[in-house]
């Protein structure tokens, strides 16, 4: 069974969770800190953001909330219903 609860970045409830590492593994955060996003969330950071990127400027949940690139997206997905999946958008400047 799937975790259940609110997502940490766009803070819609009673979404199927995932873990993302705030600090990437492959930038050396396999034991640091981590958060509770929903899956739309965690694939939209992962398509606008490189791990180098995450790992040095984006990695709380504050810096990417207030990071420009995602905010008309999490504007957007709070209007969304917790039951849908959305298709990721890559960025063009990634």
């Amino acid at each position: 069974m799937k975790k259940r609860g609110a997502c940490e970045l766009c803070l819609r409830t009673d979404i199927e969770q995932t873990v993302h590492h705030l600090i990437p593994r492959e930038e050396g955060g396999a034991l640091l800190e981590k958060a509770m996003l929903c899956i739309p969330c965690h694939k939209q950071i992962h398509a606008l953001y490189s791990n180098r990127e995450l790992a040095i400027r984006l990695h709380t949940i504050e810096a990417l909330q207030a990071d420009e690139k995602i905010q008309s997206y999490l504007r957007w997905i709070k209007k969304q219903p917790s039951t849908v999946l959305t298709k990721v958008k890559k960025s063009k400047t990634r």
